[in-house]
């Protein structure tokens, strides 16, 4: 785009173009609301290809900030996370107190009496080795918001695979009614948990930060070491399980999260 300028000079007017460099154009916010829901396929998935491991370092951010209407991608475009959910389950993008981001609100803790019954959705991806880190250097985490009135037994965050069934796991979690927040690693050494002995639900923003370094899990919150717990260095995570936001899944039991989620990464190497 090109700046038109007028100027009079001697009662002759003389026009001018001009090149846009420098000019800051305005960009319409992103659109906060409800996002479109999937339910999730119940037909069973097809046999997994052989599981690989990332190749070189990894890394990936979503910050959520597109709006409603475009795909949920991490920033550099990839890794596209689409939203599922059952029983009218409806994640929803809301602006950030004086802010211009957008995070995601996943559904009020349900009260109902049956568990069956309860709205249940999560952000899921597609199946990516990419992010299956081996024994390598793992780094993953997120910006969370919760209250008292979204604590549960269970509250996932982030999470890829699952720590029984003889799949590997790493999790970030906010478990039990105290909000403390903790990191898993889970495979053939066992389940390795490093528990902050901290209460995040307390109606302010977190961040929360997994550092897998060769025989060490460590869980930082907001910048400060809390936790740390020994794990063996040859415990290798890798599955076949794709990148899940807010759940373990959709089914009935997903340790459904509650409360709002910004800023998930995962960096590898």
């Amino acid at each position: 785009m090109a700046l038109a300028v007028v100027v009079l000079a001697g009662g002759v007017a003389h026009f001018y173009r001009l090149p846009a460099y420098g000019i800051a154009l305005h960009t319409p916010a992103a659109r906060a609301g409800a996002l479109a829901m999937s339910v999730s396929p119940s037909a069973p998935p097809m046999p997994p290809a052989p599981i690989g491991i990332a190749s070189g370092p990894v890394s990936i951010r979503y910050t959520f900030d597109g709006g409603v209407g475009k795909p949920i991608t991490d920033v550099n475009g990839g890794h596209e996370l689409r939203p599922v959910g059952e029983n009218g389950g409806i994640l929803r993008l809301v602006r950030q107190q004086g802010s211009s981001g957008l995070a995601v609100s996943y559904p009020d803790r349900c009260k109902l009496a049956q568990e069956r019954d309860c709205p249940r959705a999560i952000l899921e991806g597609a199946r990516d080795d990419t992010l299956n880190p081996g024994v390598r250097k793992l780094n993953y985490g997120a910006s969370i918001l919760m209250t008292h009135a979204d604590l549960s037994d269970g509250a996932n965050v982030v999470q890829k695979g699952y720590s029984v069934g003889g799949v590997s796991q790493y999790k970030l979690q906010v478990d039990h009614r105290l909000g403390h927040p903790s990191c898993v690693l889970a495979g053939s050494g066992g389940i390795h948990r490093a528990e902050a002995l901290l209460d995040v639900a307390d109606g302010r923003w977190h961040n929360l930060s997994c550092i897998r370094r060769r025989d060490r899990l460590t869980l930082d919150v907001d910048g400060t070491r809390r936790a740390e717990v020994a794990v063996p260095a040859e415990l290798s995570i890798a599955n076949a399980e794709p990148l899940r936001v807010g759940g373990k899944g959709t089914n009935r039991g997903n340790d459904q999260f509650a409360g709002e989620i910004d800023n998930v990464f995962v960096a590898i190497g």
